[in-house]
């Protein structure tokens, strides 16, 4: 079914391939010819995995996003430490929480049996994502593909470069900006928050002491502050999980911004969206009423995210083994 997925998307998108600018040397078809399988290959381990574990679809585009945003979209996340790397997989945005590695490597040996040092780790994080949107009921998209792997990787970059659930509205649009993001981007790409978990550490400030007055964030719903409580204490219960989105939880679809509205969001960079700004708020109302702009919009921001410093030609390497790099 996910194959038929795909399939379906190549159909009904290729006549927007073109508005899509082609960065560096990114082109859909770059593996046409010497692994025509390969996005089929994906998209059937995606299938299974979300299959098996219905939170895996939002691991696996969490870490296209964790990617890209540092030293751009080149599988740096993807690399295990060892005596020339430092894992950016022990950095905040990343520990204990980044999953899916094992997803990856499945796909990878998939790739490697069928095309032997062909199709990048980087490339499979892309297409992975898309896939993973698709099989959750969301959008589908032309993936520009020739990424090749880092060969190092930046745990300072993943530190500082990647947005924090309590980073201020300025300073996530500024992280974006570095990336060539704007603030259409943004608003978009955070409604990738439609699925997926975040840790009771992640926003417990907001439930007892958000500017350090000891009161909860006022741009929280006391109601569903409430509910969130007994899970998540004063102390203690910081790996707990919760919805990003309490509504439809394992479905990509516009409801994420319809909780914003609600004062339901539950990061304090969520529902900043929508307090932070008119212009941003303006885009989360636009959202929240029509699904058919936001998965166009979304669609349309993750080719962008996609192009962010890409390594093509003979920079870097095509790993044959994502967790670390060739011994040539």
């Amino acid at each position: 079914m996910a194959m038929a997925a795909v399939a379906l998307v190549a159909a009904l998108l290729f006549s927007v391939s073109s508005a899509f600018p082609s960065g560096g040397q990114l082109d859909p078809h770059f593996y046409d010819h010497s692994c025509p399988q390969a996005q089929q290959i994906v998209a059937s381990i995606v299938g299974k995995a979300h299959y098996r574990d219905p939170r895996m679809a939002a691991s696996l585009l969490r870490l296209h996003f964790h990617d890209c945003f540092v030293k751009g979209c080149d599988a740096s996340i993807l690399l295990d430490s060892s005596a020339s790397v430092t894992s950016e997989k022990r950095s905040i945005p990343n520990k204990d929480s980044a999953r899916g590695f094992e997803v990856v490597d499945e796909i990878k040996a998939a790739l490697e049996a069928a095309c032997p040092r062909t199709v990048s780790c980087a490339d499979v994080l892309a297409l992975a994502a898309r896939d993973s949107t698709v099989v959750t009921g969301g959008p589908g998209w032309i993936v520009l593909l020739g990424r090749r792997d880092s060969l190092g990787a930046s745990i300072q970059g993943s530190n500082n470069d990647i947005p924090a659930p309590n980073n201020t509205l300025p300073t996530i649009i500024t992280k974006f900006k570095l990336q060539g993001l704007d603030i259409v981007d943004l608003i978009a790409l955070l409604g990738s928050h439609t699925i997926g978990n975040a840790r009771c550490t992640s926003f417990r400030q907001r439930l007892y002491n958000q500017t350090g007055n000891g009161l909860p964030d006022f741009t929280l719903d006391p109601a569903a502050a409430a509910i969130l409580r007994p899970g998540c204490p004063r102390s203690g219960g910081g790996q707990n999980l919760f919805f990003l989105d309490h509504v439809t939880p394992f479905k990509f679809d516009n409801q994420y911004y319809k909780n914003l509205l609600l004062r339901q969001g539950l990061l304090s960079s969520d529902e900043v969206l929508l307090t932070g700004s008119p212009a941003t708020a303006g885009l989360v109302k636009l959202y929240a009423a029509n699904q058919g702009i936001f998965f166009q919009h979304f669609a349309q921001s993750m080719v962008k995210m996609g192009n962010v410093s890409p390594l093509t030609g003979g920079k870097g390497e095509i790993r044959s083994n994502c967790r670390r790099v060739n011994r040539n």
